[in-house]
């Protein structure tokens, strides 16, 4: 889902490879395709599209994605894109 972009280089979301055991939960529940396993193994590959809403990192079972809530959080992203507002704040 490349077309939806908020800010380039602020996301927060980060995969420790090395806790990565490859069962690929979090690019099945990632809503804009940012992560992609690869030779068994999780890999970011499109950063720029995480919106942090924490699927990820909710669904993995060794806690190798984090994600900290920031200027890409999907709270911003649905009420002042989607809703209209003209300013919200992230959770």
């Amino acid at each position: 889902m490349r077309d939806m972009r908020y800010l380039s280089g602020v996301a927060s979301i980060s995969l420790d490879v090395r806790r990565c055991v490859g069962c690929g939960l979090c690019e099945a529940v990632c809503p804009h395709g940012v992560l992609a396993l690869t030779e068994g193994k999780a890999g970011i590959v499109d950063r720029d599209g995480c919106m942090e809403c924490g699927a990820c990192v909710t669904n993995c079972p060794t806690g190798a994605v984090a994600v900290t809530p920031g200027v890409g959080c999907a709270a911003y992203i649905l009420q002042v894109w989607l809703k209209g507002k003209a300013k919200a704040s992230c959770c």
